[in-house]
């Protein structure tokens, strides 16, 4: 675990262990906690497909939705230990890059929802043939309280079936020679 992760994860069990409020006397909060993966295709060598996974890459093919406003580095970069946020329907979420490794096919992020969940994002690329590349995204989701549980558990199930808009949607990047 880096130092990013372990900060982000200690913020995240202050936050919840402050949100829960507990007393002895009262029966233990279970919160949703879900892994999820799912796997595609890149018809584009490593190297490239690479460059789509940070989150300034992916502007080029993850929608509109897909707007990082970044806090590190300005002017926005994608690299290891960027820190930026996402406008989400329950606020901003906070995202921090905790692994950029574009020649070895790895990124990772952590985001924070404050009071609703925290989320890592693994994505892993693998080479199958100098231009086509294999994709394989794995979340996992926890919620900071309990009325955020059934939230939690929904992303999860939606998580495993983003793999053909992703494939559709970087095809269509590639295809078009629009990605970043």
């Amino acid at each position: 675990m880096t130092a990013t992760e372990l900060i982000l994860f200690a913020f995240a069990i202050f936050t919840m262990n402050s949100a829960q409020n507990t007393k002895a006397d009262q029966a233990p909060v279970t919160l949703a906690h879900v892994s999820s993966s799912f796997h595609f295709i890149v018809h584009a060598p490593l190297s490239t497909a690479a460059t789509l996974f940070g989150p300034d890459g992916e502007r080029s093919w993850a929608g509109e939705d897909w707007n990082p406003q970044f806090l590190y580095p300005q002017p926005a970069k994608d690299i290891q230990g960027a820190v930026f946020t996402i406008q989400q329907r329950h606020g901003k979420s906070l995202w921090v890059t905790t692994l950029f490794d574009v020649p070895n096919g790895r990124m990772q992020y952590v985001s924070f929802v404050p009071e609703v969940r925290v989320s890592t994002v693994d994505v892993r690329l693998t080479s199958i043939d100098a231009s086509t590349t294999r994709v394989e995204v794995t979340y996992v989701r926890t919620a900071l309280d309990a009325s955020a549980n059934e939230e939690v558990q929904a992303l999860g199930q939606s998580d495993r079936q983003e793999g053909v808009q992703w494939q559709e949607a970087i095809e269509t990047c590639l295809r078009k020679s629009v990605c970043r």
